[in-house]
């Protein structure tokens, strides 16, 4: 009889020590829990050999991107759930289901093992980050980290994020609007609060596919400096400038913000790159941008949050972004990045959270890539378009439930006279 079903999820409650929310289907055909819920289909036993071998998320990520389970059912619900079981009951929550705590964990291991079929675990997805070499967050690592993320394909990249090619924080009037409105209005607050003019120059630290370069030089005039680690962007970017007729306005390179000697500047955006830097550069990233202001010149710091740790020596990457997503990101509370910012001679005048904005903006990139789901597996491979569904829908919830935040920092580098040039009135920009 088929009872694979109901031996995983009597073993899961046992290791667990709680009810599961969810279903189970098994590849026998068999199914077990609570009628109505989501439902977690493990489609083969090689998914618990991967269990066994990294117990927690760095195994059900494996089996994921491999497609050994699926989820059936309401994505946001199901991960929901999961969230709830695991990673909401604690700070040693994810450690309880190793095998090794206590003869009950260690009996229900064996009984998991014994259905797994033979040993040893398939090897990890072709999608996983393979072994990285030298320091952390050195330019040639931190090339491999980019080149790893974002040279996967400019075709994947526009059916997921649509024509405005914008990869950060959209910003909606109202829930119900356009991807396309919200990211043109985000590009155009940026803007204003830089104080953008006619011939001012701008650097746009990380500039992807060359959206914000395009915004600023073609509504206000700026004369666009655009840097990013990615090949594939540059060439990208290049190609809409020219299309656009913005080539003697806007300027793409292929270069390490650290190796950027040309300023001062006027304003300097950094919009979603700064989780890159890591904790052991983000000083050197603040000193450097400020050296390359003018005194009064404007910095916006677009950047996603995570909350504080009671211990923040404590504080671990994701394991599932680190293998698959961002290797070596980094997120730090929005408290450390204003005071690094402070201590490398910045004043911050304007702190904006965007949480909800990038929830919405999520669950608009997971239904593209839904939508487009035959052509994005063609433009990448099924792996890597599963990485991705994972990845932003589990982080539209993160966003929605407040555990990650993304905020906007304006600060100005002063002049010694201590005048800011900004309006009396907060968020008067110009």
């Amino acid at each position: 009889m088929a009872d694979a079903a109901l031996r995983l999820s009597t073993l899961a409650e046992e290791l667990l020590g709680a009810p599961l929310p969810v279903r189970i289907r098994a590849w026998d055909g068999s199914e077990s829990g609570p009628p109505g819920a989501p439902t977690f289909v493990v489609r083969h036993r090689r998914a618990l050999r991967r269990l066994l071998w990294k117990p927690g998320e760095l195994g059900l990520a494996r089996a994921w991107v491999a497609g050994e389970i699926d989820i059936d059912g309401d994505l946001y619900a199901a991960l929901d759930q999961v969230a709830g079981l695991l990673w909401e009951r604690g700070a040693d929550a994810k450690d309880q289901i190793h095998p090794l705590r206590d003869p009950r964990m260690r009996a229900a291991a064996k009984g998991l093992a014994q259905i797994a079929g033979p040993w040893p675990p398939p090897p990890p997805p072709p999608e996983e980050v393979r072994r990285r070499s030298g320091a952390l967050h050195t330019k040639h690592r931190d090339r491999a980290a980019i080149s790893h993320h974002y040279d996967v394909g400019n075709d994947f990249y526009a059916m997921v994020l649509g024509p405005s090619m914008v990869y950060s924080c959209a910003y909606f009037a109202e829930p119900g609007g356009t991807l396309e409105d919200a990211q043109r209005d985000k590009l155009d607050l940026v803007c204003r609060k830089l104080g953008v003019s006619d011939g001012d120059r701008l650097l746009d630290v990380g500039c992807g596919w060359g959206s914000m370069a395009m915004h600023a030089a073609r509504e206000y005039g700026a004369q666009v400096t655009g840097v990013t680690l990615s090949r594939e962007q540059a060439a990208y970017a290049r190609k809409r400038i020219a299309e656009a007729g913005l080539t003697d306005r806007i300027e793409i390179r292929v270069q390490d913000y650290r190796d950027v000697r040309d300023g001062p500047y006027d304003a300097i955006s950094s919009i979603g790159m700064a989780e890159h830097v890591g904790s052991v550069q983000y000083r050197e990233y603040a000193d450097d941008l400020f050296a390359l202001l003018r005194p009064g010149g404007r910095l916006l710091n677009h950047q996603i949050a995570r909350r504080p740790e009671k211990d923040e020596s404590q504080y671990q990457i994701d394991d599932f972004i680190d293998a698959y997503v961002f290797p070596d990101g980094e997120l730090a509370p929005l408290g450390r990045t204003l005071s690094t910012l402070e201590e490398a001679g910045f004043e911050a005048r304007d702190v904006e959270s965007l949480r909800e904005h990038y929830a919405l903006t999520l669950r608009h990139w997971v239904r593209n890539l839904e939508e487009h789901w035959p052509e994005a597996v063609r433009a990448t491979s099924p792996g890597r378009a599963r990485v991705w569904r994972l990845y932003m829908a589990a982080s539209a919830l993160s966003f929605e439930h407040n555990r990650i935040g993304v905020n906007q920092i304006l600060a100005v580098r002063p002049r010694e006279s201590g005048d800011a040039s900004l309006p009396l009135r907060a968020r008067t920009w110009h």
